[in-house]
């Protein structure tokens, strides 16, 4: 292959060839080595006492490995696995033969017990370099499916071409936008890859209505398959209080792997109730997950969103539950707490924000409000360590840390921590 134009020669040359002894995993899954450079090739750049860092996929912590270099960035470099010399023990065989490949996954070489181990790792590591704090993390608590958990997953394919649509699948590892095509997905549950043939052909037959790039969607629901964004859904969650169903558009958010549901939403459930208060707000509240599966902790339960649709199905699905101790709240982002009419001290929080967080403004809000507890729940531990520090600063202090596998053999996970004044 031609070297690129913009190549950086320093510290390595373009697919110079390295043994290398990974150390670690990043918080992207990918092994970390570090090599000592001599004199010859150092720049000005590359001076680390611990090893210049050298980031080579699909690699274990503990295993000699020969990568090939194709990128020399300024604090580190990126390499291609050629050959793993040295296997880790703990290596396994991937399960899926797109492994490497396909995007989607990066821990299907690791077992499941280390998974666990490194994703709890991860979080200790966030709350030590983000936020300044040294604190117990909890055991990550496992899914009780590692494989066909996933309720829905969202293929893409680029514009047909002469008529015809090339790959139907995700992101090729390590790429912005080349696909891998995936015909069929260990992690998706069994409803999806039954029915993934039928779409892909109906998908194929029909290229003609696609002028653009186009992505579809498999949402297992009730023994079947919706592929339609705007049609209703069901969802059922076991909680301590009986089963509770979910009706939602397929296209909305809603947590993907309801195999873990009900040990999640039992601890939010036990963590929010345990300070003894009486009334609990349920920020981004979407169509009532927590609102609801917690309601018979409280007195009163307010759920919040900006969203008046999904405020909407909320309220249909607190009628269809009979549970008639919930208010569903459709507020503008800047005045998120203005109708919330329960006094701060006898009041609980969740929080389940996107990944990039909470936003200074709703901070600011939830801080003026001063809840006596915060239950934050996050799907990117990076954004909510930064949120953390803010919470600090505001008084409060971290009293649990509890990460959740809800995206086996992949390197996401939920983190869920307390907050109390």
């Amino acid at each position: 292959m031609r070297k690129p134009k913009k190549f950086n020669p320093h510290p390595f040359d373009y697919h110079e060839e390295l043994e290398l002894d990974i150390s670690s995993l990043s918080n992207l899954g990918v092994g970390i080595a570090r090599v000592q450079l001599d004199s010859s090739t150092k720049n000005s750049d590359a001076d680390q006492p611990q090893g210049w860092v050298v980031f080579v996929p699909h690699t274990l912590p503990g295993e000699k490995v020969r990568a090939r270099i194709f990128r020399n960035d300024k604090s580190h470099s990126q390499a291609d696995l050629v050959e793993v010399i040295d296997p880790s023990p703990d290596r396994l065989e991937p399960k899926c033969t797109l492994f490497g490949k396909c995007g989607g996954c990066q821990y299907q070489h690791l077992s499941y017990e280390k998974q666990l181990a490194w994703k709890t790792r991860q979080v200790e590591e966030l709350l030590a370099h983000m936020a300044g704090v040294a604190t117990d993390v909890s055991p990550a608590i496992p899914s009780p499916k590692q494989w066909g958990y996933r309720s829905k997953i969202t293929p893409h394919f680029k514009r047909p071409r002469d008529g015809k649509i090339g790959d139907i699948g995700f992101l090729l590892a390590g790429q912005r936008s080349h696909l891998v095509d995936v015909p069929h997905c260990p992690i998706a549950m069994d409803e999806i890859n039954d029915a993934m043939p039928r779409i892909r052909e109906e998908t194929r037959a029909n290229a003609k209505a696609y002028k653009k790039d186009a992505t579809l969607l498999l949402r297992a629901t009730e023994g079947r398959v919706e592929t339609n964004h705007r049609n209703p859904i069901s969802e059922t969650v076991a909680t301590d209080a009986g089963d509770i169903t979910f009706h939602f558009l397929a296209g909305d958010f809603f947590q993907n792997n309801p195999f873990i549901l009900p040990a999640f939403t039992g601890y939010v459930a036990q963590q929010a109730s345990s300070c003894g208060a009486n009334y609990l707000v349920d920020a981004y509240c979407g169509s009532g997950l927590f609102a609801l599966s917690l309601a018979h902790k409280f007195k009163q339960v307010a759920g919040v969103e900006v969203s008046e649709t999904a405020a909407d199905w909320a309220r249909r699905n607190a009628e269809l539950n009979k549970i008639d101790n919930t208010t569903f709240l459709a507020s503008s982002a800047e005045a998120i707490f203005a109708d919330i009419t329960f006094p701060a001290e006898q009041t609980a929080v969740v929080i389940d924000p996107p990944r990039k967080g909470c936003n200074q403004e709703f901070l600011e809000q939830l801080f003026a409000f001063s809840p006596r507890k915060v239950v934050y729940i996050s799907c990117n531990p990076a954004t909510q360590m930064r949120d953390l520090t803010e919470f600090l600063s505001a008084g409060y202090k971290l009293t649990a840390v509890q990460p959740f596998d809800l995206f086996p053999q992949t390197r996401h996970l939920e983190c869920v921590i307390v907050l109390e004044k």
